[in-house]
């Protein structure tokens, strides 16, 4: 479905990019792997040779994303569609709203909100050159509305205030910019995801399934073929949306 495109993907040594890799891998796409994980990135080229290429990215900081850019422009001529997965994280990340510290408030939405914005100027730039682009921004059901405060209970996890704004804040990124660069045949989505799977505690999880259609939490390739669709030709002139695939928690 994917035969000869590349693909840049942002976060890619993360636990939904790397899935997200190897399915473009699978679909006979080339994906380019954007993170600061070094280590991880390396591994991923190796062992798709000629089909994965990892450059260092860090999307917190505009000259790293126009180094970036530098790097994947003198490797490849042409670059079909990104994906936005990348999530950088302060220190403080999870605390609760009564605790919330200025230094680190600012630090998540600089480094998240700030940095999607960042990089979306750079690949639509260079779509806009091309004539041609798919931009995908990963986003979440906690951006469409509030938290379900109760799944929370009697665990030591949180839904962070940040997140929420965070992710809000690029769903309607997506539509400002499907606008933005209308005649440039350029799209513009997002992906409002639900809970991923990695390692909460079994009363949360048991919680947060009462609120689903069916399964509850969602593993990562119960996203990826949404993801494949946007970034094939079948999904032409979905250009602006947000799709949202949460096992109906946000109904």
């Amino acid at each position: 479905m994917l035969q000869n495109k590349t693909i840049i993907i942002t976060g890619g040594c993360g636990l939904l990019g790397k899935a997200l890799a190897q399915e473009i891998i699978k679909q006979n796409g080339t994906v380019i792997i954007g993170d600061i994980n070094e280590k991880i990135g390396i591994e991923i080229e190796k062992e798709n040779p000629s089909k994965a290429y990892y450059f260092k990215l860090d999307t917190s900081s505009l000259d790293s994303i126009k180094s970036f850019f530098k790097l994947v422009s003198k490797k490849f001529k042409f670059i079909d569609a990104s994906i936005h997965s990348a999530y950088p994280r302060s220190k403080q990340w999870g605390t609760k709203f009564e605790n919330l510290s200025e230094k680190y408030l600012k630090e998540d939405l600089s480094n998240q909100l700030g940095g999607a914005i960042l990089f979306s100027q750079q690949i639509l730039e260079l779509f806009k050159t091309q004539k041609k682009g798919n931009l995908i921004h990963i986003a979440s059901i906690q951006g469409l509305q509030a938290p379900k405060f109760n799944h929370y209970e009697n665990t030591d996890m949180t839904s962070p205030i940040e997140y929420s704004a965070i992710k809000a804040g690029i769903i309607n990124m997506v539509r400002y910019l499907s606008k933005y660069y209308k005649g440039n045949n350029i799209r513009v989505n997002a992906v409002s995801l639900g809970g991923l799977l990695d390692k909460q505690p079994e009363l949360f999880l048991k919680n947060y399934r009462q609120d689903c259609n069916n399964k509850g939490m969602l593993n990562t390739k119960d996203i990826t073929g949404t993801v494949i669709y946007l970034l094939s030709e079948l999904s032409e002139f979905v250009n602006g949306q947000n799709i949202i695939v949460d096992d109906g928690w946000s109904l």
